[in-house]
């Protein structure tokens, strides 16, 4: 258990996190008939036994969602609709299908009336974020158009109450039947759809589709570490119902923006940093932008072109923390020298090489050469900015 105290979502399934999608469905048709509210009428520890194993199944029967728990746990679940259910309905709409096959039919499983209320379609908006962004989170007002229930009508369609009358052809039911030899067939009314009525006069706002086109708002709170092809699920912020149905739910999916600096690789983050020779020999400090601001970051001695430094928990939200962030060293070469830069480099080939110094200093044995590196090294340093004291000298401390 959570610290939000919910069960873990395949503990409550029973099976391993690592099973696939036919396993889950397989265990929760298990739990769904075991716990099924019409096989326990009146048993409140078996509608909670079902609505729990429902809302595993939302969360692992999705591809998206699931990654992210796999990921984030519960807590990466916010915003994406995972929330729980409110009641069997909303179950049996979800899970129609599931229930179609479990039981035939019936509840769960049937089909509503056309001329009942219908639920409104689901709609996509792709939402596009650069990266800083999925890592912090960020809150968003969305704006689109979608359809809704003519205001005017009701979404009935008809101009009037008395505009609406029962249907001639299979007087009210929306069920016609024929007979073919000795059996009897029904099929759905031709003349009215099913709907069980014909309009007389039409809506003249919608011209009898008992829906509108709309400008529409919303709210939606974007968690920290959403990543690429992540999906919020906002409930009824889709398409508007007829009828006094329910809307249908809004599915924002997100888009990364590609970025010029920072690269990821999974939850770490990746960037570059240029030093100097000076640099890179004596060691530096630098402020490195990260994707919560800036860190600073050691750059030891001696450290080489190509290597990877670390900054600990400033890379990319994960289910455990963060990631790091990765830092790769570029040793910048000068392109052009003066004509003392370029001696003092012949210098030190000259040294690399086993030569004597045109100083004449003729130390011998391993701390002879070492010193005599040095000090060709550090001419090379306080040239190019560095503060190294001459021999017998303190350095300045301003």
């Amino acid at each position: 258990m959570n610290v939000n105290g919910k069960r873990d979502y395949y503990e409550i399934l029973g099976v391993d996190n690592g099973v696939g999608d036919a396993d889950i469905k397989k265990a929760y048709r298990h739990l769904a008939m075991k716990y099924h509210p019409d096989r326990n009428p009146d048993d409140s520890g078996a509608e909670e036994m079902f609505k729990e194993a429902s809302e595993a199944y939302q969360v692992l029967s999705d591809g998206e969602k699931r990654a992210r728990y796999d990921r984030f746990g519960h807590e990466g679940l916010g915003g994406m609709g995972s929330q729980g259910f409110s009641n069997f309905d909303d179950i049996f709409s979800s899970f129609g299908d599931i229930f179609g096959d479990f039981f035939g039919g019936g509840r769960g499983g049937g089909r509503s009336r056309r001329g009942g209320p219908q639920r409104g379609r689901d709609m996509a908006y792709q939402m596009e974020m650069t990266l800083e962004e999925a890592a912090l989170g960020v809150d968003r007002e969305l704006e689109f158009e979608r359809t809704s229930e003519c205001a005017y009508c009701g979404g009935t369609g008809a101009k009037s109450a008395d505009s609406v009358r029962q249907c001639s052809a299979c007087r009210g039911s929306g069920q016609v039947a024929f007979r073919q030899g000795p059996i009897t067939y029904s099929t759905t009314c031709s003349t009215c759809g099913g709907a069980g009525s014909e309009i007389a006069e039409h809506c003249q706002e919608c011209r009898g589709e008992g829906r509108r086109t709309e400008k529409h708002k919303v709210k939606i709170k974007i968690p920290p570490g959403i990543d690429e092809g992540g999906r919020l699920r906002l409930r009824e912020e889709g398409e508007g119902g007829l009828k006094g149905g329910p809307a249908g739910d809004l599915f924002v999916v997100v888009s990364l923006l590609p970025h010029d600096y920072f690269h990821r690789d999974g939850s770490d983050v990746l960037t570059q940093l240029s030093v100097t020779f000076p640099q890179a020999a004596l060691g530096a400090q630098f402020e490195v932008r990260t994707l919560y601001g800036s860190s600073r970051l050691k750059v030891p001695r001696g450290v080489q072109g190509g290597d990877l430094l670390r900054l600990r928990g400033e890379g990319f939200p994960a289910r455990r923390g963060k990631g790091d962030h990765l830092v790769q060293i570029l040793v910048e070469t000068p392109k052009k020298l003066s004509s003392k830069q370029e001696k003092l480099f012949r210098e030190l080939e000259s040294l690399e090489r086993g030569g004597v110094n045109k100083s004449g200093w003729g130390g011998k044995g391993f701390a002879g050469i070492f010193l005599h590196a040095w000090r060709w090294f550090s001419r090379v340093l306080r040239h190019l900015g560095a503060n190294i004291p001459e021999d017998g000298q303190a350095a300045s401390r301003g």
